[in-house]
């Protein structure tokens, strides 16, 4: 469930680098690319075609449909799948929460999660599916409903780059919202940190896991937030009660780790319950790798259920 090492290329792209370039729409853009750069050079090579609406050519397929711009890519003959053989539809719900805003790093966990969402968001659109946006902190802020126009992908961007503004995160809200809204079976990516209580999030997790919707959950931390490596005493403030307590780190570490870890141990048994993908994201790893952790999901859900449907 959890995300797998792997080798960290060259041609991947370091996320305080990437965070340089303004335009977020061109951040998108150079994730998926040094993604492909990486795949092609990484022992996983092809291993995409399951999950990215392609198939391997066959003796018999029509050569007209062959994707010349993938087999450019893959040096691999693939057919992109008609409209009857495959309708993915995703959301991305994204935290804009105030505790978003922390960051050690030089971008914030939000800079890292909206990055995030854009990048799934052009990745899926590149292959003609449909995606929508449900941003929220303790309110529902933006909704835009799964759409496949190139129009509809660029007031994608212009929602993820509004700021976090938010205070406190109400994780219930949205994905109500989303059991409301959606009556076909789909993807549901949620972005957050989560680290509001988990207490009722099982049961609005659990209604959109039967109804068939395949659930995945991004958790993005400050690589600061899981070591809690800071040295000196100081004044810490809560990002979303703003309430300042005086902590020695070294005397608080190990509490803070054990807490981290139990929260941590909930979650994974939760995601366990219900068959949802879970991945833990630093905002120092590379994005690349959170799309690798994305798609390798993907298909490896997908066998599991074509093995299930074979029997």
């Amino acid at each position: 469930m959890a995300a797998t090492s792997v080798e960290r290329p060259a041609s991947y792209v370091d996320p305080k680098t990437l965070m340089a370039v303004r335009n977020l729409e061109l951040r998108a853009r150079i994730v998926v690319q040094g993604f492909w750069n990486g795949l092609h050079r990484s022992p996983y090579h092809g291993f995409s075609v399951e999950f990215t609406e392609y198939r391997q050519y066959t003796p018999g397929d029509d050569p007209r449909h062959l994707d010349w711009k993938l087999y450019a890519r893959s040096d691999r003959h693939y057919i992109k799948k008609f409209e009857d053989e495959t309708n993915l539809r995703c959301h991305l719900l994204v935290d804009n929460s105030r505790s978003m805003r922390f960051s050690t790093v030089g971008h914030t966990k939000s800079d890292y999660a909206n990055t995030l969402a854009a990048t799934l968001a052009w990745f899926l659109f590149q292959q003609g599916d449909a995606t929508g946006l449900l941003t929220f902190d303790e309110t529902i802020r933006d909704y835009l409903p799964p759409r496949s126009r190139k129009t509809h992908l660029r007031q994608i961007m212009l929602a993820l780059e509004k700021p976090a503004s938010g205070v406190s995160t109400d994780l219930l809200a949205p994905l109500r919202r989303i059991a409301e809204l959606v009556r076909r079976r789909g993807v549901v990516v949620l972005i957050s940190d989560l680290l509001a209580p988990l207490e009722n999030l099982e049961r609005n997790l659990g209604l959109l896991a039967a109804a068939g919707h395949e659930l995945i959950l991004f958790q993005v931390l400050d690589p600061a937030e899981v070591s809690f490596n800071f040295s000196d005493a100081s004044m810490f403030e809560d990002m979303e009660t703003q309430r300042e307590m005086y902590v020695d780190p070294i005397d608080a570490r190990k509490a803070y780790q054990q807490k981290l870890e139990a929260h941590t141990s909930a979650l994974k048994a939760l995601c366990d319950r219900y068959g949802i993908q879970w991945h833990r994201l630093a905002t120092d790893r590379p994005l690349e790798l959170a799309l690798f952790d994305f798609l390798r999901g993907r298909s490896q859900r997908n066998r599991v259920v074509r093995r299930t449907v074979q029997r």
